[in-house]
């Protein structure tokens, strides 16, 4: 009895090392898609191929690509964790392992960033631009990105937000001694066309490797 007892406490204390250690993707985008949609079938395959490549999905835990995320990811036998807000009444997608329950949408948006050792920014809309917004300033001013752990990949689905990151390129042009100005800011986002892309960098950098 004592021998099964202390097997699987050991069993235990093995399976959340391995969840402390394994390196977490914070995904955003739209909370609209259905999976009829192409954009739910890419979200999809992303957290599968996420998954299987044996990283953590982290997202804001609701409908759309947020639940297709996840599914994908619990499919492929992945942990997923959902950062859902007591200003919205709903719960957790069916596919969220580990929900974290805030009490303010601020919280919300500082614990996904927080989670996150990387992240992907998928189609959506104001809410997913807030988050592309804050996750690009928090790591463009130094003061601030230690509070996130510093600078992690940003990256960013193209065709779908090429126009925004376009607009922002055009910051150095406002600098009229200065012409061939480039903000610092276009250097920490990377623009990806698709979830094979975005594993194949990820794997490529130190975010593939073991917490430290």
């Amino acid at each position: 009895m004592l021998f099964v007892l202390g097997f699987c406490v050991f069993d235990l204390i093995c399976v959340n090392l391995r969840l402390i250690l394994m390196k977490v993707v914070t995904i955003f985008g739209s909370s609209l898609p259905t999976e009829a949609s192409q954009a739910y079938a890419d979200a999809r395959l992303l957290g599968t191929l996420l998954a299987e490549a044996g990283f953590a999905i982290c997202n804001g835990g609701y409908r759309g690509l947020m639940e297709a995320s996840a599914r994908g990811a619990r499919e492929a036998g992945g942990h997923t964790i959902g950062v859902t807000c007591e200003v919205w009444p709903a719960k957790a997608n069916q596919w969220i392992v580990e929900e974290v329950r805030t009490k303010s949408f601020s919280e919300r948006l500082m614990t996904l960033l927080e989670r996150g050792d990387a992240y992907v920014v998928l189609p959506g809309g104001t809410g997913t631009l807030a988050e592309l917004a804050l996750a690009w300033e928090m790591m463009n001013k130094a003061s601030l990105s230690k509070t996130v752990g510093g600078n992690k990949p940003l990256l960013v689905m193209s065709p779908y937000w090429q126009p925004v990151i376009a607009c922002l390129e055009q910051e150095g042009q406002l600098n009229s001694t200065q012409k061939e100005w480039r903000s610092p800011a276009m250097e920490i986002v990377t623009l990806v066309t698709g979830p094979q892309q975005v594993l194949d960098y990820l794997n490529s950098t130190a975010c593939h490797s073991e917490r430290r």
